[in-house]
């Protein structure tokens, strides 16, 4: 009676373990010091840029056979007073303007994946569409990753263009006025995930 028991048992045991290897899914966190983000934009009187200082994120990932098969999950939070541009006085008008006194963070978070394509051995080229909240305000955009998948890191790049007035963000301006920002902003980064179980 054991026997006939434990057979089902084991038999369960050894599909898990097959399955287990054909697909699994795997969890990361954003390391900030190998990580970049640059905001650009234009004024009146020259062009501008700010970085990201200061940004944290989770990705999770599925693989079958050791090859992505799509993004499971994707959260990245910035905080809004780390933009930095080098100068006080633009960095002020900034965080003015994004109203980070009430709004602290500048969040995006993955809605789905539309298409995924491999590009070589470890970089595949993913269409993606998902939520990024500034201001207070929410908005679904879509946004093409460039992923590189390493034994131990993912690391995805890419760039986006937006409008401030999107959001219902006045553009910046200085000198009374005088110097005044363009609405578009162009976005690139270069996110580096580290495996959360190693």
């Amino acid at each position: 009676m054991k026997k006939s028991i434990l057979y089902p048992i084991c038999f369960s045991l050894i599909l898990l373990g097959f399955g287990l290897q054909k697909g699994f899914a795997q969890t990361y966190s954003l390391k900030n010091s190998e990580s970049s983000m640059t905001v650009a934009g234009t004024s009146n009187l020259h062009d501008w840029e700010c970085e990201v200082e200061d940004m944290s994120g989770k990705l999770a990932i599925s693989q079958e056979g050791g090859v992505l098969t799509t993004l499971n999950k994707l959260e990245l939070q910035i905080v809004a007073e780390s933009l930095s541009s080098g100068k006080n006085g633009m960095d002020k008008n900034t965080y003015k303007a994004l109203n980070t006194k009430k709004y602290k963070a500048i969040t995006y978070s993955l809605k789905s994946v539309g298409s995924l394509e491999q590009i070589s051995a470890n970089t595949y080229s993913i269409k993606t569409t998902g939520s990024v909240t500034i201001s207070g305000v929410t908005k679904t955009v879509s946004i093409p990753f460039e992923v590189h998948v390493l034994a131990d890191q993912i690391v995805l790049s890419g760039a986006y263009k937006m409008q401030m007035s999107t959001y219902k963000i006045d553009p910046p301006t200085a000198l009374f006025g005088t110097i005044t920002t363009g609405d578009e902003l162009h976005i690139t980064f270069k996110t580096t995930f580290i495996n959360q179980s190693l």
